[in-house]
């Protein structure tokens, strides 16, 4: 396991690699974020992006959502994947938000995990991209690259692994950490082919040095 300033120097050569890491789903508002992030769930960003550049034309504001048919969203969001189970979480959660929060995306963490199709990473980066509050979002390229890195247990669940950088980060860097551990985890140390042979980390990295073992090199 990596010890605080070996993450540190993880993560400090992760901003000289991306120093622009963000968000990359696209938005205007929190709304359109808390559709955007609700639509991304077991789908990729690149894909979100094209379906809601049509879809946030055509609806504005909670109510334009509930002022069409159920099948009629469900076609406007057909090639994401789930599209029938998330056009009825969209509706509910456009429902919530018009009659419990005065048409307004709430901007706490506890009243978010409420709407339909919200979880916890969900309601994380809402938090943090749109309100601007620190917050750590595990999807599938943060828990790769923290278990890979050693900053967490492979067993380690996805509440675990939030708990633990949590604990090893300082809190005014969670937000931007969860981002440079995106855009890491998305285009450098990737689930099938991570780039551990060009790897700047690879000294610190026990799951790099097994790969590159097994290909028959020497990372030193």
């Amino acid at each position: 396991m990596l010890n605080k300033k070996q993450i540190q120097i993880c993560l400090d050569e992760m901003r000289e690699m991306f120093p622009d890491a963000h968000c990359e789903l696209r938005h205007e508002n929190p709304f359109e974020l808390v559709i955007a992030v609700l639509l991304s769930a077991q789908c990729t960003d690149a894909l979100v992006n094209k379906v809601t550049k049509g879809l946030f034309e055509k609806y504005k504001q909670p109510e334009d959502y509930l002022n069409v048919s159920l099948e009629e969203l469900q076609q406007d969001i057909r090639s994401i994947g789930l599209y029938r189970n998330k056009a009825k979480n969209i509706r509910k959660l456009c429902e919530i938000i018009l009659t419990e929060h005065g048409g307004n995306v709430p901007e706490s963490h506890e009243e978010l995990v409420k709407l339909p199709g919200v979880g916890r990473k969900t309601a994380n980066v809402v938090v943090s991209v749109a309100f601007g509050v620190p917050a750590l979002a595990v999807d599938t390229h943060v828990e790769r690259v923290s278990k890979r890195l050693g900053i967490c247990r492979w067993k380690d669940n996805v509440l675990e692994v939030e708990k633990t950088l949590m604990k090893k980060i300082p809190k005014e860097e969670w937000s931007e950490t969860h981002h440079r551990l995106i855009f890491f985890g998305r285009y450098h140390c990737k689930a099938q082919s991570p780039q551990c042979d060009v790897c700047p980390l690879v000294d610190l990295c026990r799951e790099g040095q097994k790969r590159l073992k097994k290909k028959g090199n020497i990372w030193k």
